[in-house]
């Protein structure tokens, strides 16, 4: 009896787990970290995102490319019905041009450029204190950022990176293109 009443509970549990959502063992490793939303540093898994084609950008709200916020959250706007998700990492790591508190920061993007794709918390993108995930960008794509604004762009498996400097306007036809791209290839 013992028997049977265990194997019925196995039974039950095996099928509670095949009808759970993938986990992060299926996410790919290049997306397996958990970060603070800079709103209010809850912590964000960027496993979220796995199949999504993302935009990565080192962001900075005293900087001369500081207007690329608006080309971004168009960019977003745009195609996230189509599996494009931007995710903007502030940095105070170059010109010292993101001085300001997580809350300033996040008040700063939603009052003036209207930001709605996801922002995670002021993160160190330069070295000696380059965050894990910024060092796999940065050896995945051969390239490591050298101003603000600097954008990577992850493909669907989360195994492509291609890097574009800061120059590059959110809206600009090479990263568009790159962008339609990616969106077009099955996850």
């Amino acid at each position: 009896m013992h028997f049977k009443r265990m194997l019925t509970m196995l039974t039950i549990a095996a099928g509670l787990f095949a009808t759970l959502p993938a986990t992060a063992a299926t996410c790919p490793p290049l997306l397996d970290h958990s970060l603070q939303r800079l709103q209010d540093s809850a912590p964000q898994s960027l496993c979220q995102y796995q199949g999504k084609v993302i935009l990565v950008v080192n962001t900075a709200s005293f900087c001369g490319f500081t207007g690329q916020y608006e080309g971004l959250e168009a960019v977003y706007d745009k195609y996230k019905e189509r599996g494009l998700v931007v995710i903007g990492f502030p940095s105070n790591d170059f010109g010292d041009q993101e001085p300001g508190s997580n809350k300033e920061i996040a008040d700063f993007c939603r009052t003036t450029y209207g930001i709605k794709f996801p922002m995670m918390a002021k993160t160190d993108i330069a070295a000696p204190k380059t965050h894990a995930f910024y060092k796999q960008l940065i050896a995945k794509s051969g390239t490591a950022p050298k101003w603000n604004f600097h954008k990577y762009l992850i493909d669907r498996s989360g195994k492509t990176v291609e890097s574009f400097n800061t120059l590059p306007a959110p809206d600009s036809r090479s990263l568009i293109a790159q962008i339609e791209r990616r969106l077009a290839e099955k996850p």
